[in-house]
């Protein structure tokens, strides 16, 4: 007779299995309850693709499309049918995922030939016929040297050299068919529970389409993104030039001590962008008179405001800087979002008209008073702070809302520059395991959090889905509406953010619903090799996250 073990489902329901059942089994009793396909399961808040057998009394949770854990297992499993199916029709072809865009992933397919929108038809084509076939994922554990001949006998160097520098002694393999393939997390259990997606040419390469969580039953508009496209491409140039596209090139240069020189040049890059920008707004000082800088959470907006403003004085411009926190509106006035808390974070929670009235006599000439927003009592108050420009005077605001034109109505748009700030990361774990500027900014968050906010890694991500939420609303939509798009990012920052933040991930407790992420942020960190964070330059946007800037007190 066969043991019993006890699971309870979502911390409500008690039920008693077999030892050893799979998720996947248990799963289809539940099935009719989830709105989509269940991909995954958490097991005591950790992530478990649905062939894993119980062993032990366990919380499950299910996880489906409209999670943020399910999306991304189906988003793995749809680019590993997209592999497939260039294999499949293309024998010596070859598929790197690149990067988000437009509501999707970007791809470049590489066969004999430049693609068409004739391959990607029938591309698109052979990935619905194995969708249809629901051919299982099926994982297997080999061991690493077992993993590194079967890619090097593949052709996919860049695995080989990751897979050499891992510390560990096995790895999981994932095989479709006859493909096979090493993935950064678990996938689907097979791909009939992939229905929905489509291909979109976008020259040289295509888009993989997808559903959104929060409306997994349908694809998104197709956005188009020329602006973000441009600087994604400006971000893989980068990269080439630092001869440094992926994870395992990053910890050679490491291990040989040539990531100095990587240091340096990065920060050039930075440097260089900086001074371009500086020098076209000193090109066009007669008619910019407002900088608007915008970006999401943790991607350097501060610092790059203190280095942009160096730079214009180098050039003989002396900007003057307005916080939009001093015009909040008095905290009894502030909207509140869906679950009733105060949303600060919301364009109304300004006092659009106050702030237009100050912006257009300042550029005026005007001697105005500025407020002072005081937080402890949630109301504004006026100390005595006057600003006045000069004729040829610009004011530079930093804020999430710098893009959205409501926030200066007042001014005409001419005298108007936004500057929209992120760090997309130029480097990929391999060509089919990309790496999400999301995760580069929530682990520089985690970090500056503890740095300067007595927050831990829970707290942190405790509130990055509001953040996250946050930026959906207030930042993106607005991303192609900058004149300028400055990459933030820095080729070897994982490496040097890393031992701070292992250190912090590694206490968020088993218990908490938040140590499935935990455990993937760590995973994912332990790819790169720790780089000692005392070379990096004082005045790096690094040091934001870090402490020690040259131009903040710590």
């Amino acid at each position: 007779m066969k043991n019993k073990v006890i699971i309870w489902i979502a911390d409500r329901e008690r039920i008693e299995v077999n030892q050893g059942e799979t998720l996947l089994t248990i799963s289809r009793q539940y099935q009719e309850r989830f709105p989509t396909s269940i991909v995954a399961a958490k097991v005591n808040h950790e992530i478990k693709d649905l062939h894993a057998g119980i062993d032990e009394d366990s919380t499950i949770q299910f996880l489906d499309l409209t999670t943020t854990e399910g999306m991304r297992v189906y988003q793995r499993s749809l680019a590993f049918v997209l592999v497939v199916a260039v294999r499949e029709l293309y024998p010596d072809g070859e598929v790197t995922i690149e990067h988000s865009l437009s509501k999707g992933i970007y791809c470049e397919v590489y066969i004999d030939r430049e693609l068409t929108s004739d391959d990607m038809q029938t591309i698109e084509g052979r990935m619905h016929k194995i969708v249809e076939d629901d051919r299982p994922f099926i994982k297997r554990r080999v061991t690493k040297q077992e993993a590194m001949d079967m890619f090097q006998a593949d052709g996919q160097p860049e695995k080989v050299r990751l897979l050499g520098q891992m510390q560990r002694d096995t790895v999981s393999i994932y095989y479709c068919g006859d493909v096979y393939d090493y993935f950064y997390g678990t996938l689907a259990p097979s791909t009939g529970s992939l229905q929905l997606f489509s291909l979109a040419f976008c020259k040289p390469g295509l888009i993989l389409r997808f559903p959104e969580k929060e409306k997994p039953d349908e694809l998104p508009p197709l956005l188009e993104q020329p602006k973000l496209a441009q600087i994604f491409r400006e971000a893989e140039e980068w990269g080439k030039a630092l001869h440094c596209g992926y994870v395992g090139a990053l910890n050679q240069a490491v291990a040989t001590n040539q990531i100095d020189e990587i240091i340096r040049i990065a920060e050039a890059l930075h440097e260089k962008k900086l001074a371009n920008i500086a020098d076209y707004i000193t090109e066009n000082r007669d008619k910019v008179r407002v900088i608007l800088v915008a970006g999401p959470s943790s991607s350097g907006k501060t610092t790059f405001v203190q280095r942009l403003n160096v730079q214009l004085r180098v050039n003989g411009v002396r900007p003057l800087s307005i916080s939009l926190d001093d015009y909040f509106l008095d905290r009894v006035l502030t909207p509140r979002d869906e679950q009733g808390n105060y949303d600060f974070e919301s364009i109304e929670a300004l006092d659009l008209g106050l702030f237009n009235e100050h912006l257009v006599r300042l550029l005026q000439g005007e001697t105005v008073k500025i407020p002072t927003y005081n937080f402890l009592i949630g109301q504004r108050e006026y100390r005595g702070h006057t600003l006045q420009l000069e004729p040829d005077q610009p004011v530079i605001i930093e804020g999430i809302h710098g893009l959205n034109e409501r926030l200066t109505l007042e001014v005409p748009r001419e005298q108007k520059i936004k500057i929209y700030v992120s760090a997309i990361t130029q480097l990929s774990i391999d060509n089919h395991n990309r790496i999400p500027t999301t995760d580069t900014r929530l682990i520089r968050r985690i970090v500056r959090d503890s740095q300067f906010r007595a927050h831990d890694a829970l707290q942190t991500l405790e509130l990055w889905p509001s953040v996250r939420r946050g930026e959906e609303r207030n930042i993106f939509p607005f991303q192609e509406e900058a004149d300028i798009m400055f990459n933030s990012a820095l080729i070897y920052e994982l490496g040097i953010l890393k031992p701070y933040a292992e250190a912090l991930l590694n206490e968020v407790g088993q218990d908490k619903p938040e140590y499935a992420e935990a455990q993937r942020l760590l995973n994912f960190l332990a790819y790169f090799h720790d780089i000692d964070g005392e070379i990096v330059p004082s005045n790096s946007i690094l040091r934001e996250f870090l402490g020690k800037s040259c131009f903040y007190k710590d």
